[in-house]
C-alpha cells in the first residue's frame, strides 16, 4: 500500500515536470497543487478500502504513566541517570530489544508492533486520561490536574463508539469496563474515563468492579431468588408489558433488560463471567492476581461476542499503579513489569491457541510516558511527550517498530503519533471509517476520531 502510494507521487511529479514544459512556469504551482491532491487521494482510497479482520478490540490500559524506557524503549548508549539500572534483551525481532523484565513478551515480540513515537504537551492524570481514551481534546483545565465527574457533554471514550458503531449482538454488552477507570486523587469514574458521554446511557460500559478473582456479585441474583424464580418473574414482566413495545425508547429499554437478563445468567455454569469454569492451569498461566484475572476474563467476553473490552489498570497492585513518581525500579521489577510480562504473555497465546488472535485486536498503553531522567526518589515523573504504544493482532503488521524516540527517549526523532492517530487507528483495524460523522450533544456532526491511521501497521 505504501509502496503504491509512492508510486502515486512519483508519477505525479512526472506529470507536473510535463505540465511545466509544455504550460510554462505560470502554472507550476496549481499542476503540482492537483497533482499532490490526486496521490493523497488515492492512498486514502486505499486506507479506506484495506481490510483487516478485526472483530474485537481488548484495550490494556496501565494507568498513571507506564514507564517506555523501562519497558519498550530502553536506551542502553544514555547515561546512568537516564537509563537505569535495568539491561536491554534481544527480542524475537532482530535489532529490537526490550527491557530485562520482560522476558516472554520479548520471546513473542514477532507478534507485536511498537509503537515508540506517541505523542502530546500534557503531564496530568485527568486531562490526558480523557484525550487517550476518547481522542478528544480534555474539558479539564491545562496544568490544573482536575477530576471532573462524567456528563453526558462528554466525548466518549472509544469503546462506547465501538459499541455504537460496530457491535451487532443484541444478547451481550458492546463494551465492557474492567472496571471503569479512576484516578488517585478521587476513586470515582472520572471523565472521559469509560462512559459513552453524549452518545447515551444505551452505549454506557457494562462496568466490572468487583475483582474477577472472586465471583462477580453485582451480576448474582438477589439471596432466595432461584433461576426458576427468575424465569416466572421474566414471563410476568412481559404478560405486563404486552407483546408491543409502542415507543423507541420502551423498545430499547426491554433490549436493554433481556441483556441484562442473560448477563445475570451468564455468572455460572460456563457463562461469559464464569472463570471458575476455566482450567486451573489456565487461569495460573494468567496470573491469579486481578490484573491476570481482568485479562482472562477480556478473553472469554471477546470469545462470546463483545466487542470492545477495556481492562483499565487502575490499582491492581501494591505499588501506585504505574504511576511511579518513587521507587520506579523496584516496582516495575519486583511486581508490575512480571504481572504485566506475564498476564499480557498468556493472553497472546491463548488468543492464538483459540483461533482469535487475528480477529482480536489488543492495544497496550498509558496517558504518557515517563522522563527520562531519574529524580532523587529513584522515580520518574509524567512525561507526555514521548511514550510508547504497542499493537497486537487484529490483522494488522506485527513483528515491526514505528516511529523512534531521540537518544534519551524525550522526543520523537521520527514520525511523531498523536493519541487522536491512535484512536484512528484503533477504528480503522475495527473496520470503521475514522472520519465517519457521529453526533455530540448539540447535534453538531463530529468524525469519529479527527487523527490518522498509522499506515505501517496496515501495509
Amino acid at each position: 500500500m505504501l509502496r503504491a502510494a509512492v508510486n502515486d507521487l512519483v508519477e505525479a511529479a512526472v506529470v507536473d515536470r510535463r505540465r511545466v514544459l509544455q504550460s510554462g512556469v505560470a502554472g507550476m504551482l496549481s499542476a503540482l497543487a492537483a497533482s499532490r491532491a490526486n496521490a493523497l487521494s488515492a492512498f486514502n482510497s486505499r486506507m479506506k478500502s484495506r481490510q483487516t479482520s478485526a472483530k474485537h478490540c481488548i484495550l490494556v490500559y496501565l494507568l498513571g504513566g507506564p514507564s517506555h524506557l523501562d519497558m519498550w524503549d530502553p536506551k542502553p548508549a544514555a547515561p546512568l541517570e537516564i537509563r537505569g539500572p535495568f539491561a536491554p534483551i534481544s527480542t524475537a525481532v532482530p535489532g529490537l530489544q526490550f527491557t530485562e523484565h520482560l522476558p516472554q513478551l520479548a520471546r513473542r515480540a514477532d507478534r507485536l508492533a511498537v509503537v515508540r513515537s506517541v505523542s502530546h504537551d500534557n503531564n496530568d492524570h485527568p486531562y490526558m486520561a480523557y484525550y487517550t481514551l476518547t481522542g478528544r481534546v480534555s474539558p479539564v483545565p491545562l496544568g490544573a490536574n482536575t477530576v471532573l465527574a462524567p456528563s453526558r457533554s462528554d466525548d466518549p471514550h472509544m469503546g462506547a463508539i465501538v459499541s455504537k458503531f460496530k457491535h451487532a449482538h443484541a444478547s451481550v454488552p458492546g463494551y465492557v469496563a474492567i472496571p471503569e477507570l479512576t484516578v488517585r486523587m478521587a476513586p470515582v469514574p472520572v471523565a472521559g474515563g469509560g462512559r459513552a458521554g453524549y452518545l447515551g446511557p444505551r452505549y454506557d460500559p457494562l462496568s466490572i468492579n468487583d475483582d474477577p478473582t472472586r465471583p462477580i456479585e453485582s451480576l448474582a441474583l438477589p439471596t432466595g431468588v432461584t433461576a426458576a424464580r427468575l424465569n416466572g418473574r421474566e414471563e410476568l414482566l412481559a404478560v405486563l408489558d404486552g407483546r408491543t413495545f409502542k415507543t423507541l425508547r420502551a423498545a430499547e429499554y426491554a433490549a436493554t433488560r433481556r441483556t441484562a437478563l442473560s448477563l445475570t445468567r451468564s455468572i455460572g455454569g460456563g457463562g461469559m463471567f464464569d472463570l471458575a469454569s476455566e482450567a486451573p492451569t489456565l487461569r495460573d498461566g494468567y496470573g491469579r492476581g486481578r490484573f491476570g484475572q481482568s485479562l482472562l476474563l477480556a478473553r472469554r467476553l471477546v470469545e462470546r461476542g463483545v466487542s470492545f473490552v477495556g481492562v483499565h489498570f487502575n490499582y491492581m497492585s501494591k505499588c501506585d499503579g504505574w504511576d511511579t513518581h518513587k521507587n520506579n525500579f523496584a516496582c516495575l521489577k519486583n511486581e508490575l513489569l512480571p504481572l504485566f510480562d506475564r498476564g499480557l504473555s498468556a493472553l497472546l497465546d491463548d488468543l492464538a491457541d483459540r483461533g482469535l488472535f487475528d480477529e482480536t485486536l489488543v492495544v497496550v498503553m498509558g496517558e504518557f510516558g515517563r522522563t527520562p531522567k531519574i529524580n532523587a526518589d529513584a522515580g520518574r515523573d509524567h512525561w507526555g511527550l514521548c511514550g510508547s504504544a504497542v499493537f497486537a493482532g487484529g490483522g494488522l503488521t506485527s513483528g515491526i517498530v514505528v516511529g523512534a524516540s531521540d537518544r534519551i527517549g524525550a522526543y520523537p526523532a521520527a514520525q511523531p503519533v498523536s493519541p487522536p492517530d491512535v484512536t484512528a487507528t484503533i477504528f480503522r483495524a475495527l473496520g470503521l471509517d475514522p472520519k465517519q460523522l457521529m453526533s455530540d450533544a448539540q447535534g453538531r456532526p463530529l468524525a469519529l476520531s479527527t487523527g490518522q491511521p498509522v499506515p505501517q501497521l496496515f501495509g
